[in-house]
């Protein structure tokens, strides 16, 4: 899955803790840039969540 396409899907509040847990910072950052920097296991598991 593109991760365009990830980053529509998932809402930014369920982005903020997982990006949070690994280090990325969430303020003042947009939806994708966050789903850019997750690692590829956490986007498999966020788009089977939904």
């Amino acid at each position: 899955m593109d991760l365009e396409e990830v980053a529509k899907k998932v809402t930014l509040k369920d982005l903020r803790p997982i990006a949070k847990e690994h280090g990325i910072v969430t303020s003042c950052v947009k939806k994708i840039d966050i789903v850019r920097q997750l690692p590829e296991e956490v986007l498999e598991e966020l788009v089977a969540r939904e």
